[in-house]
């Protein structure tokens, strides 16, 4: 009996079915699928979470962006000064930075008087052709009773609407008060990324591991040669549509020649879209001013300025500078102005070329071999000419020594002031 049992226990124990690996019965592909998407869904709320946060600091951040160009722009002008004519560095950057507002004043002076002149009379040609047109189009089609009704409707509307329009006024009034805080900052940042551009990154760069900084220190090195070589790029491309296109109307509106070109330079800094809709209102303008044969050979003359830029400018220049294909560069500005309006349309292909540039780096593709890695950014903290700081360090217990810090490397410990100087104490 004990035999019988004992063999009833072994063919159980040999007929069991195997236990099965759950993990097997799961492809591979449908497991690397899911790796990936958890990844993908935390670098997604994680670029949710960045756009929010900069939509609610953008009273902050948009000014330090333009602060940024800005830098870019005059830095030429300040090492002119600093370098070559030998001017102190505080004082070039903020002669730097006076001349530009000098400049854009003058630009905004200029065009404001054409425009005072120039639309007087183009009020009064716009005027006359629209009540041209209209008699026309009432004595075909009988419009003069619906445009009474619409008239009478539209007045009814204003009327009942007077609440929003007053408050629309306040948010505009609100919306000055923001864009004027907004340009101080970006004055006030500007002035001192010029002055000390290496000591603000140095600090940026030492909030990092220590391990990281090095790498981040030269991958922001290549981004800013990135920016830079994007700015002076897109000045160039605008400086020739605004040329191109203010010749153009010249012939045309003479009166408003000058303000069309500051608006297409202007315009042509969110690329693609704004020379389109500059382009497309200094058509608009001829078309008023001077009837359809005009507006057709300005039409004629903006399609062949842009064809200009974007064949012989935009595919050795812009393709250079930042090394994105046309098709990203749509993308991005789509994006760009989808997330931020104007200012992301406006921001959208700059940061795509530096993300480009110092992504690249990161992985081992460096875009700019020439600038080498020698250049070792020391962490400090105080501009490049600033007087040494002098500190009592203790050399042994119950003596102290007088030196004088003027850097601190990257290597530093930050409580290295704490331990014995090695060496000569009067070095």
């Amino acid at each position: 009996m004990p035999q019988t049992e004992e063999t009833s226990v072994t063919s159980s124990q040999t007929t069991a079915p195997p236990r099965t690996d759950e993990s097997g019965a799961v492809p591979p592909a449908i497991r690397a699928a899911a790796s990936w998407s958890w990844r993908m869904l935390l670098i997604g709320a994680f670029i949710a979470a960045a756009l929010w946060l900069l939509a609610l600091l953008k009273t902050i951040v948009v000014p330090v962006a333009v602060a940024l160009l800005l830098t870019i722009m005059l830095t030429p002008v300040r090492r002119l000064l600093n370098e070559r004519l030998r001017v102190p560095r505080g004082l070039s950057a903020g002669l730097s930075l006076i001349g530009l507002i000098v400049v854009v004043a003058g630009l905004i002076t200029l065009a404001g008087q054409s425009i005072a002149n120039g639309f007087a009379d183009l009020r009064t040609q716009a005027i006359s052709g629209f009540n041209e047109l209209w008699s026309q189009l009432s004595a075909t089609f009988g419009l003069q009773e619906e445009l009474d009704s619409y008239s009478r409707d539209i007045l009814d509307q204003l009327e009942a609407q007077q609440s929003a329009i007053v408050s629309g006024a306040l948010g505009a009034a609100a919306t000055a008060g923001s864009v004027l805080v907004g340009a101080l900052i970006a004055l006030f940042c500007t002035f001192f990324f010029l002055h000390d551009p290496r000591g603000i990154w140095g600090w940026i760069v030492g909030l990092l591991p220590r391990s990281a900084r090095e790498r981040v220190n030269q991958a922001g090195r290549r981004g800013a040669v990135t920016l830079a070589a994007y700015t002076r790029t897109q000045i160039l491309v605008a400086a020739v549509d605004a040329v191109g296109i203010g010749i153009g109307a010249v012939f045309f509106v003479p009166s408003l020649a000058l303000p069309i070109a500051i608006l297409v330079f202007v315009g042509s800094f969110v690329p693609v879209v704004g020379a389109i809709v500059t382009g497309a209102i200094a058509v608009v303008v001829v078309l008023v001013s001077n009837g359809w044969v005009a507006a057709l050979i300005m039409l004629g003359v903006v399609l062949l300025v842009q064809q200009i830029e974007s064949h012989a400018l935009q595919p050795f220049l812009m393709g250079q500078a930042v090394s994105l294909h046309p098709v990203a560069v749509i993308l991005a500005v789509a994006a760009g102005s989808f997330a931020a309006g104007i200012v992301g349309a406006l921001f959208a292909v700059p940061l795509a070329a530096v993300l480009n540039t110092v992504i690249l780096y990161l992985n081992g593709h460096d875009k700019f071999p020439e600038l080498g890695d020698e250049d070792a950014l020391p962490i400090r903290w105080r501009a490049a000419d600033a007087p040494p700081i002098p500190l009592r360090l203790r050399r042994s217990p119950g003596v102290l020594a007088d030196t004088a810090v003027d850097d601190v490397s990257a290597d530093a410990e930050p409580d290295a002031g704490a331990d014995a100087p090695k060496g000569d104490p009067k070095r």
